[in-house]
């Protein structure tokens, strides 16, 4: 179907910046189709599967009749579970971000009723909540809805195989009769459409219709990654599997522009396509990848519309897109013409709700796998290398490298020797291992755990720095799961970390530009003559000790 940018909707200032800086070039099928209509005030039945972009069809009109200046309840969503109610209010906030005055209240089981009651009290416009706590809410008479002007049954197919059929029959009761009401359910079972033809009025129907999932051939493979740590872990993943023409897709403008920066910054040679560029700018990056001038592209979905690329060696969902079409028609550019191809995706917090319905809809599996270290990452370079040097074998100008190779052997070298030294330094001059910002680091055997090195921390306890915020800064800015970090010495100024030695390094250059506790981390090897600055030199007998 032909689909509209926001920039073609009739929505106010504030609302289209907020869309903007949320990076949406345009809308989804179901958002083309239901925002004009909610717009209107008509009612609405939406048929759509989770993951279209369902929260923006219903919460942008909600946002736009929002009267400001009014402190009582004017639209209540509904939704089925708490982590749809959390997600919904989360969406709203950010739609509403230059709204001045338009209160969200997410209502749901599990949270103390008392800090709900108190956020009620002080006025909150737009409801999202379970019907068993709007309902409990009710009966106590601290929500009121007579002066609700819009309901959303956000998902009503799954509320009613719930069982709240009588709650929701209740909620709409309680709602005046002049009201906008608006359904939208992935089925249409023989309740849901008793429901909607008792409480809504003559509504305009919008049926959204899927792509078919066509690609065979894909490898799909999911990796579950903090999002502080997509940047290392993309670079990982085009390593270990040497791709040599890779697409990569970002939900934004934005962050496709820090994508690219960072391989950039490591020297991959990668370019960007999104909606900000001209024909002519997206033509000639086109062309760079077309040629393999361009290895890696990164891309929003909008402006990869045209790819048409062959020998695309793989997909990388670097952020799980907002519509699960959206994911067809990215993994359909790779496994072409018979061939094989593999699509990675990257799964942050809640995105794992979005890859199931993804994959229930698509009826595919799309396996989890654990992230690759970097010693995995050295190995899979060396071999790679290793079978390059075995196609060189056969080359016939070798004689004046192997005179110079001749020259360096002698009693205490040995060819191998020699091999393996230059082994090490190609190996670390494509990982970056080797450059200026990225020092490779001696490590002495200074850990009483094999396998483990110790690390010394420019903080301690004159710093209010605890174990957990030690391990927390760690594992969320490099990746390394908790569980690996071993004995955390705290002194008065300084800390001793145990960390795997193949991890060390990687730890070391990635904490050198972060923070703990709003204060500068710098990391270095155990026993280093140069002293971490902003920690003192004298010990602490009194130190507190941790172990994991």
């Amino acid at each position: 179907m032909q689909k509209i940018k926001f920039s073609e909707l009739p929505l106010s200032v504030e609302v289209s910046k907020a869309v903007q800086e949320m990076g949406f070039e345009e809308a989804t099928p179901i958002q083309t189709l239901a925002i004009p209509e909610m717009l209107k005030g008509k009612d609405v039945v939406g048929q759509a599967q989770t993951g279209t972009g369902k929260t923006a069809a219903f919460g942008i009109p909600i946002i736009e009749k929002i009267n400001q200046k009014d402190k009582f309840p004017q639209a209540i969503i509904l939704c089925p579970t708490r982590e749809l109610a959390i997600q919904v209010s989360e969406e709203l906030k950010k739609l509403a971000k230059f709204k001045r005055d338009i209160n969200t209240l997410p209502v749901y089981g599990g949270q103390p009723i008392d800090r709900q009651i108190h956020a009620l009290r002080r006025g909150v416009q737009v409801i999202i909540g379970t019907p068993g706590r709007v309902m409990d809410h009710l009966e106590r008479g601290t929500l009121k809805l007579d002066r609700v002007r819009m309901v959303v049954l956000d998902e009503a197919d799954e509320m009613l195989d719930m069982g709240f059929y009588e709650d929701i029959e209740l909620i709409l009761k309680s709602v005046p009769k002049e009201r906008q009401t608006v359904f939208f359910s992935a089925t249409m079972p023989k309740r849901f459409l008793e429901l909607s033809n008792r409480f809504l009025k003559s509504p305009s129907h919008i049926k959204v219709v899927h792509d078919k999932l066509t690609v065979p051939l894909v490898d799909q493979i999911y990796y579950e990654v903090k999002e502080t740590v997509k940047p290392e872990m993309l670079t990982r993943i085009i390593d270990i599997y040497d791709l040599n023409l890779a697409l990569v897709f970002c939900n934004t403008k934005r962050k496709v522009d820090e994508v690219v920066g960072h391989l950039q910054g490591r020297g991959y040679f990668a370019d960007a396509i999104h909606g900000d560029m001209s024909q002519a700018q997206r033509d000639r990056v086109m062309s760079k990848f077309r040629k393999g001038a361009v290895e890696i592209l990164v891309a929003t979905d909008v402006a990869a519309r045209g790819i048409d690329v062959e020998n695309v060696d793989a997909v990388i969902n670097y952020d799980i897109p907002q519509d699960e079409e959206y994911y067809v028609h990215r993994i359909g550019r790779t496994g072409r013409a018979g061939k094989s191809g593999k699509a990675f995706s990257f799964v942050s917090g809640r995105d794992i709700y979005k890859l199931k319905d993804i994959q229930r809809y698509a009826k595919i599996e799309i396996k989890r796998k654990v992230v690759p270290t970097l010693k995995e990452v050295e190995n899979v370079k060396s071999a790679q290398l290793l079978e390059k040097v075995k196609t060189g074998l056969g080359a016939s100008d070798l004689g004046k490298y192997a005179q110079m190779i001749e020259s360096l052997i002698g009693e205490e070298v040995s060819s191998l020797d020699v091999a393996a030294a230059l082994l090490k330094m190609i190996v670390n001059a494509q990982s970056g291992a080797d450059k200026k910002d990225a020092p490779e680091h001696d490590f002495a055997e200074n850990s009483a755990e094999p396998g483990m090195v110790k690390l010394q921390l420019n903080l301690g306890k004159a710093h209010n720095v605890r174990p957990g915020d030690i391990v927390g800064a760690i594992a969320g800015e490099t990746g390394l799961p908790g569980k690996m970090i071993g004995h955390i010495d705290i002194y008065e100024r300084h800390t001793f970390i145990d960390i795997p030695k193949e991890e060390a390094n990687n730890v070391i250059n990635i904490m050198k530009t972060k923070y703990i506790k709003n204060q500068k981390a710098i990391m270095q090897p155990a026993g280093s003559t140069a002293p971490a600055q902003g920690g003192g030199a004298r010990r602490d007998h009194h130190h507190g000790k941790f172990k994991r």
